[in-house]
């Protein structure tokens, strides 16, 4: 044990000590986890922030808009006919409605009140006419069931005026003028340029083509740099050059939401045996997850050996 631990000690700069089964099964069994999860918590977040900052203003709204409108049928006693008659059970009936007596001594609707009362089985009515009215109109109109469907189109037809809106003149004006304001926040303006060109590069009409994926040296010599090409870029710029140019796409990692455009002559772009996928696939792990028919064989021989540990283990 003790030699096994000195050569371990001993093991040239740059080697990393192998890790045991258990930390290993541990590290595998979180790389199987966190995918699922992290998407997982993502759209719970989303959905989240839709629902607090969303879907219960809008409630509240329309909770506040109806108690308002049936609180108008709430009569005083003062107020009843001078030939109403109460009976026993606290029951009047006005016109062609019978209402009942609330705690408060205040007078509803017959048909509001039984339907609260039935929804409390057995408990007791709420003290207030009011009271008994937000229990009335969360139940009858404001369940789950009824709110999100209608949520849901309500959001659809203002995402479809909003778009129409933006699509005429004045809209697309309006809209002008008010990012030209956004623009001169100092700390603003930075958050929604960066979100406004992650957006447009995902909602954009025109989806950007790339035929294949290059290598090139950017940003000096020696420095390699996958890039997308996108065309033949400019017929001024193929003058200069005196030769066939490309446009290419460098696309930033983690995230190739975002990156750079730039024109290099033809005869200085390495074409690279990848799909489009594997291209995206490296850059967003950095570099981390290479296909297999680009594995160096030194890389190749490293991980065979280390299968070959592990199996033993």
């Amino acid at each position: 044990m003790e030699a096994k631990d000195l050569a371990l000690k001993n093991l040239p700069d740059g080697k990393k000590r192998p890790m045991d089964p258990f930390r290993r099964a541990v590290v595998r069994g979180l790389a199987v986890l966190l995918p699922p999860l992290l998407t997982i918590v993502i759209f719970l977040w989303i959905l989240n922030t839709v629902a607090n900052y969303l879907l219960l203003p809008l409630e509240n709204s329309t909770r506040w808009a109806l108690n308002r409108q049936f609180e108008k049928n709430i009569v005083t006693e003062t107020e009843l006919p001078k030939d109403a008659s109460i009976d026993n059970s606290g029951q009047v009936l006005v016109g062609d409605i019978l209402y009942k007596r609330t705690p408060e001594g205040k007078f509803i609707p017959e048909h509001h009140y039984d339907f609260v009362k039935r929804l409390r089985g057995g408990k007791a009515m709420p003290e207030t006419a009011a009271k008994i009215y937000e229990v009335y109109v969360d139940q009858k109109f404001l369940r789950r069931h009824i709110v999100i469907p209608i949520f849901l189109l309500l959001f659809l037809l203002i995402l479809y005026l909003l778009g129409r809106f933006m699509a005429a003149g004045v809209g697309r004006f309006f809209w002008m003028q008010c990012e030209r304001v956004i623009n001169r926040l100092p700390i603003v303006r930075n958050v929604y340029s960066s979100v406004k060109q992650v957006t447009d590069f995902m909602f954009s009409e025109r989806e950007i083509e790339y035929t294949r994926v290059i290598a090139i040296e950017y940003p000096r010599k020696g420095i390699w740099s996958l890039g997308m090409v996108t065309g033949e870029s400019l017929l001024d710029i193929s003058c200069a050059a005196n030769e066939p140019v490309l446009s290419v796409l460098i696309p930033t990692s983690p995230m190739p939401f975002t990156g750079y455009t730039v024109t290099v002559k033809k005869s200085e772009a390495v074409d690279l045996n990848l799909t489009i996928d594997q291209a995206f696939q490296f850059i967003v792990s950095c570099g981390v997850v290479v296909p297999t028919n680009q594995v160096s064989q030194a890389i190749a021989a490293h991980e065979a050996s280390r299968s070959i540990t592990e199996a033993g283990s």
